[in-house]
């Protein structure tokens, strides 16, 4: 597959193509050129720790949304074994939203993830109460998704099995059928009753963690982020368009936000950031695998041996203190804005 280049990414591009250029040319001639090879190849090493040691908030969100970063999908090379479930016992069945009993290393888990790949299409409706236009949302869950993930959740609890959900969302699928299905309700429901299942909840962001589609499979005990996922109340775009009546502004919004897993984790409302490949987890599927997988398994044994009640206590005083931002006074985050 050809390679994908972000806008800040425009030297890394013209070293892969120069050293692409020079493979070619050693194999039709029999020159060998290593040498040259070698030394395209260390500064393409050192631009790429360049350009990723300082990307801005937007360049981060630019990076969580690009099409070659491995998706929940992706992530299955992890399940030795898995057993996929269907439906929420209402409305019907969410392709976007996986649940299923899997494996990991020697760890039996329910894993709750979006799947990014699945997409729905917002057709224009002719009634008078529906001016939607034709749109394509990828990663945005329907309201049986959310319900379905929190009977399979129950359904975990009720077999002392933890649960680990992987949030790669921009929000819930904002369509109108989705409203009349409650949606809103939906995502509070699963809010509410993760905040009290008497089993460990591990959540990470491995890529877009948007508004209530996040929070809506991410109440838990332990809440990461990848190095450069991005976990917000609202998309950049949506911000700007809010405030400055204007999509174009949506750097300057995604700054504000505080939206990269450094922030985050400087606000409390993570607990980890997952390291991932230099250059970002499009670089290197199987090692951005390897780190989710290490800390997944870390986080699962540490919880499991924590008894049901103090699993709880220290759940409900986690989201009052640190999700909540109860540690942080205005001072503190006055400071962080300036």
């Amino acid at each position: 597959m050809d390679k994908v280049y972000l806008p800040f990414e425009e030297r890394i591009g013209e070293l892969d193509r120069e050293i692409g250029a020079l493979e070619i040319k050693a194999k039709e001639s029999g020159v060998d050129y290593s040498k040259e090879v070698g030394k395209l190849g260390k500064e393409r090493a050192v631009e790429i720790d360049r350009v990723y040691s300082g990307l801005s908030a937007y360049q981060t969100v630019q990076v969580a949304r690009h099409p070659r970063r491995p998706v929940f999908d992706d992530y299955k090379s992890m399940f030795k074994e898995s057993m996929g479930l269907h439906g929420d016992r209402c409305s019907g069945e969410d392709p976007v939203m996986y649940t299923g009993f899997v494996e990991i290393g020697r760890e039996k888990v329910l894993v709750v993830g979006v799947r990014k790949r699945v997409i729905y299409e917002m057709k224009e409706d002719t009634r008078a109460e529906s001016l939607e236009k034709s749109r394509i949302y990828a990663g945005c869950a329907q309201p049986w998704g959310y319900r379905k993930a929190l009977a399979k959740m129950k359904l975990a609890e009720k077999f002392s099995i933890p649960i680990v959900t992987l949030i790669d969302t921009p929000g819930a699928y904002p369509g109108i059928e989705a409203e009349r299905y409650g949606q809103a309700q939906a995502i509070a429901v699963n809010q509410m009753e993760m905040s009290r299942l008497k089993t460990p909840i591990i959540s990470i962001v491995v890529g877009e963690g948007g508004s209530g589609g996040a929070l809506g499979i991410g109440v838990g005990d332990s809440l990461a982020m990848m190095k450069y996922a991005y976990y917000s109340v609202i998309s950049p775009e949506g911000c700007a368009a809010i405030l400055w009546k204007d999509g174009r502004e949506a750097e300057a919004a995604a700054k504000a936000l505080r939206l990269t897993s450094g922030d985050n984790k400087k606000l409390g409302t993570i607990e980890y950031v997952v390291d991932e490949p230099i250059g970002g987890a499009h670089r290197n599927h199987r090692e951005a695998a390897a780190n989710l997988e290490k800390h997944i398994l870390k986080e699962v044994r540490k919880f499991k041996k924590m008894k049901p009640d103090d699993l709880l206590v220290r759940r409900g005083k986690m989201i009052r203190e640190n999700r909540a931002g109860g540690k942080l006074t205005a001072r503190k985050i006055a400071k962080m804005w300036d």
